[in-house]
């Protein structure tokens, strides 16, 4: 998982911005997470404008701490992010 992801605390969650050269690419990697998530049933919140995203991956509900499903989403959303770079 990237170093650019921020732990947070309260409530427990990852945090992470990515930003890109233009809109296109930003929608490309849109519909990749949308696929990811679809796949691996796991929804984070995302905000966006024209050339990033905002994406926090929150723990379950009632935990205390992350579970390696949500550290591996992250994992994942960053190898769909090298990919639409890549592209």
């Amino acid at each position: 998982m990237s170093q650019q992801w921020q732990e947070r605390p309260r409530p427990v969650r990852l945090e992470r911005r990515y930003e890109f050269a233009n809109y296109t690419e930003l929608r490309d990697f849109l519909d990749s997470a949308a696929e990811l998530s679809e796949r691996e049933g796991l929804y984070p919140d995302m905000g966006f404008g024209r050339d990033y995203v905002n994406v926090t991956i929150h723990a379950d509900e009632g935990a205390e701490a992350l579970a390696a499903k949500q550290r591996r989403f992250a994992e994942l959303l960053d190898e769909v992010r090298s990919k639409t770079d890549a592209d």
